[in-house]
This record gives C-alpha cells, sequence and structure tokens, in this order.
C-alpha cells in the first residue's frame, strides 16, 4: 500500500495524459481538441519536472553550494574587493563533493522551461488557424467542415 502513496503522482500524470488524448481523438470540436491537447502537454511537463525533484535536504544545485564559515584562504579566495576597496562576497564556492545523489538534476526542468514555451507557440499558432477555418467554413466542427470540403 505504501507504494501506491509514493507513486500518486505518476498516476495522476498518466490519468491526466489519458484524458488529454481523450479528447484530442474522441471530441469533434476544434477548440475542444486543443484543450486536450494543451491537458496532456501539461501532464507530459509535470510528469519531466518530477523526474528531476530530489527530496531531502542533501539535494543541492550543482557547482555551487552556501558559503562555509571558513576563515583564511578559502574565504579570501572567494572575496574580492570592488573599485573602493571594500571587500565583496561572491556567496558560493566550488564545490569538493562528487557525489551525484547530492545535487538536484537541472536538466529536466530546463528542457521543460524550453518545452512550454515550445507549447504555447503551438497553442497560439492552432487557434489562429482555429479562428482562419471558423471564418472560412462559419464552424469548428470536424464533421461539418469535411462535408462542406467534400460538397463544395
Amino acid at each position: 500500500m505504501e507504494s501506491i502513496y509514493e507513486h500518486l503522482n505518476f498516476y495522476v500524470y498518466v490519468i491526466l495524459m489519458m484524458i488529454g488524448l481523450w479528447a484530442m481523438i474522441a471530441k469533434n470540436n476544434l477548440i475542444k481538441k486543443l484543450i486536450g491537447m494543451s491537458i496532456f502537454q501539461t501532464a507530459i511537463f509535470l510528469f519531466f519536472v518530477s523526474l528531476g525533484v530530489k527530496s531531502g535536504d542533501d539535494a543541492t544545485i550543482p557547482i555551487l553550494e552556501p558559503m562555509a564559515q571558513e576563515a583564511g584562504a578559502a574565504q579570501t579566495e572567494v572575496s574580492g574587493s570592488d573599485e573602493m576597496g571594500h571587500e565583496e562576497d561572491h556567496g558560493g564556492h566550488v564545490a569538493k563533493d562528487t557525489n551525484p545523489d547530492h545535487y538536484a538534476n537541472p536538466l529536466p526542468h530546463v528542457l521543460m522551461l524550453t518545452a512550454i514555451v515550445v507549447g504555447v507557440a503551438t497553442l497560439g499558432v492552432a487557434l489562429a488557424i482555429s479562428q482562419h477555418i471558423f471564418h472560412d467554413y462559419g464552424t469548428l466542427e470536424e464533421d461539418e467542415i469535411l462535408d462542406q470540403i467534400q460538397h463544395g
């Protein structure tokens, strides 16, 4: 029973994907098909972002970690001075821990940001095409549009 609760989010993603796929296949209205496509895309985005999530306090960003309260040479390597001679703290140092289990993977999040931009652009183009179809045929119902195309 614990396994079901641990992976509940994946079941939700599959259900959302199936709802979106059903809407794209079964509906005749073009706007309803676009809504189904958006639901399907959102489920995929959520799935990939959830793959990159790390739980617990051991997940930190790669390369940089918070500045330790160290005195001496380590502090002067990270600190610099500005034009006025004031010391600046850059806020981090190169991590010496090479264990990948201690770092969160940013790649799924970055890829999904790109996919979201592409999805929004695709939806915008699809809505513009739907508007032209409505202007030309007077309907957004797939069956009626096909009848008008076949019968001239």
